[in-house]
């Protein structure tokens, strides 16, 4: 096994890890629900 297998897949998961919360982030706002302001319906 070589000396630095984990350090590189912590890396390579951090990246990817980064890569989803930015592409999380952008789309969130558009799928929120928005509700009324009138309750009662």
């Amino acid at each position: 096994m070589a000396d630095n297998f984990l350090e590189r897949h912590r890396e390579e998961y951090e990246l990817r890890k980064q890569a989803w919360l930015i592409k999380k982030k952008k789309i969130s706002p558009i799928r929120t629900i928005h509700k009324p302001e009138d309750e009662s319906l």
